[in-house]
């Protein structure tokens, strides 16, 4: 067991590395070129954000691995020589907190700044933000827990009576207990008079990793899902959208000019906005304009990006074409087998968690199948089905934020992501990652049960006192798989609208 847990501790070593350099790699390729060799300090956070959300999912896979390290113990104490999982959890959330409410928020305040103030200035004004954030935050968690900062736990009183050994055992359904007048010893004959409630006060860390926990979970509930249906289906309709054939130079001037128009109906409207700005007018109106002009410039990028897909120049426009039909191939294979893991968690969701019993332990038996085929299979899908749900709250959110005006997009483009959006996206995915850690846990409570990470977000969260109800009715779920039904009926109109248009077409074509 010893052996066991030190090769534990090299390969978490490893993956920490591991996941530290392809976040820094993944900084390098996506930034802005604007942000080159500068604003040094957003992106160590950045580095540091993307490290702990993707550590903090693969350690309910180390949480595993580690419980099984004295499964087969023969002394007693065996446990206590392996890593202290709920201590490793309580930290990496508590550092997630902090990065999200307030190390993030600053970093946003400084690099959003008026760039004609000083340094210090920014840092001044950026500081004022978080101070103010973090005394609300402060105040709003020392009355919370000192008011409900308790949890519920449902318990039986059982109680069986003493007498002298016996020469034999007379035990049946009937008589489960020692004397033929005791019946509270079973849980399953006593009566509804022995349930009571054991009532205890949480630890402070717990309390704060159960709030983010929920605030995560109403952004994950809804951008997951939505991103669950349309992260697989963006891809596969993207591919339905494609250009079919390189168009004429005729055509390409005439799109080309079509969008130099927009182009400078933007430009106007952004210097206006611009100087309603200096002018000190930075009302609602103003803030509900300068999101709608975002989101048609983003637009306009996507429609020139598509012109030059279907134009291609240059001495290699021929392997330029090809390389976008593969480009759109390899879209559509993603987009499929994104659809199949979308419809098992859906299906997962509603046959583990939603039927009570559950029909069936479904993917939680799949992953113990893989783990006896190769001790790190199981673990590797499991890793993955948890990083599919983060990868489906970012594009819900893309999604909904193209969709609905008062939400902020922040998109992620290879070499021109600007670091205020970099910022955002981490702190969604942090927030976020908190409640894909406790759906998982919850979701594949048979494969990690016995954990640090089921005590914490199976049985204290979901007996907290004011909270336990959401999870007790299966709130979250619910929801979950109602907007991810919404987007799949989206999707299908979209579809439909599309058939009835051909069909319509090829009727005028033939008349004509």
């Amino acid at each position: 067991m010893g052996d066991f847990n030190l090769a534990l501790v090299i390969v978490a070593i490893i993956v920490c590395v591991l996941v530290f350099l392809f976040n820094v790699y993944l900084l390098v390729n996506y930034q802005h070129p604007d942000d080159a060799n500068q604003a040094y300090f957003p992106k160590f956070i950045v580095v540091l954000g993307l490290s702990v959300a993707a550590i903090s999912i693969l350690m309910l896979p180390a949480d595993v691995a580690n419980r099984q390290a004295c499964r087969h113990a023969i002394y007693n104490g065996a446990c206590n020589l392996t890593l202290p999982m709920k201590d490793l959890w309580l930290a990496i959330y508590i550092v997630d907190a902090i990065l999200v409410f307030f190390v993030i928020p600053f970093a946003m305040f400084y690099y959003e700044g008026d760039q004609d103030k000083t340094v210090w200035k920014r840092m001044k004004s950026a500081l004022l933000w978080v101070i103010v954030t973090a005394v609300v935050c402060a105040l709003l968690l020392g009355i919370l827990y000192g008011l409900v900062g308790k949890v519920d736990f449902t318990v039986r009183h059982l109680s069986s009576s003493t007498v002298s050994f016996p020469a034999s055992w007379d035990f049946s359904s009937g008589q489960q207990c020692i004397g033929s007048g005791a019946r509270q010893c079973s849980a399953y004959s006593a009566n509804a008079s022995s349930e009571t409630t054991w009532t205890m006060r949480t630890t402070f860390p717990e309390y704060v990793v159960a709030l983010a926990t929920i605030v995560g979970s109403v952004l994950f509930t809804i951008f997951g899902g939505v991103g669950i249906a349309c992260l697989p289906l963006g891809l596969i309709f993207s591919f339905v959208r494609r250009p079919k054939a390189v168009i004429t130079c005729s055509q390409y001037i005439k799109e080309a000019t079509d969008l130099g128009k927009k182009a400078r109906e933007l430009k106007k409207a952004a210097d206006a906005l611009h100087q309603e700005e200096r002018g000190g007018n930075k009302g609602r109106k103003w803030r509900k304009n300068v999101k709608s002009v975002e989101k048609e410039l983003l637009l306009l990028e996507e429609d020139v990006k598509a012109l030059e897909e279907m134009y291609p120049q240059g001495e290699k426009a021929e392997a330029t074409w090809a390389m976008t039909v593969l480009g759109y191939l390899a879209k559509l294979v993603l987009g499929v087998l994104g659809l199949i893991v979308s419809v098992a968690w859906v299906a997962h969701i509603v046959i583990y968690l939603l039927i009570d019993p559950p029909l069936s332990s479904f993917l939680n038996e799949v992953f113990v199948k893989l783990d006896d085929i190769w001790g790190l299979l199981g673990t590797v899908a499991f890793a993955f089905f948890c990083f599919y749900l983060l990868l489906a709250v970012i594009a819900g959110a893309m999604m909904l934020g193209l969709k609905l005006v008062f939400i902020t997009i922040h998109p992620m483009k290879w070499g021109a992501t600007l670091m205020n959006s970099f910022l955002f996206n981490v702190g969604l995915i942090l927030l976020c990652s908190i409640s894909v850690i406790q759906f998982c846990a919850t979701a594949f409570g048979y494969y990690a049960q016995a954990t640090a990470a089921q005590e914490i977000f199976g049985h204290t969260l979901q007996s907290l006192r004011g909270i336990k109800y959401l999870y007790k009715y299966n709130v979250f779920q619910i929801v979950f798989i109602v907007l991810a039904g919404l987007t799949f009926v989206y999707y299908a109109a979209f579809v439909l609208l599309l058939l009835v248009g051909g069909v319509a077409f090829s009727l005028v074509f033939c008349l004509v």
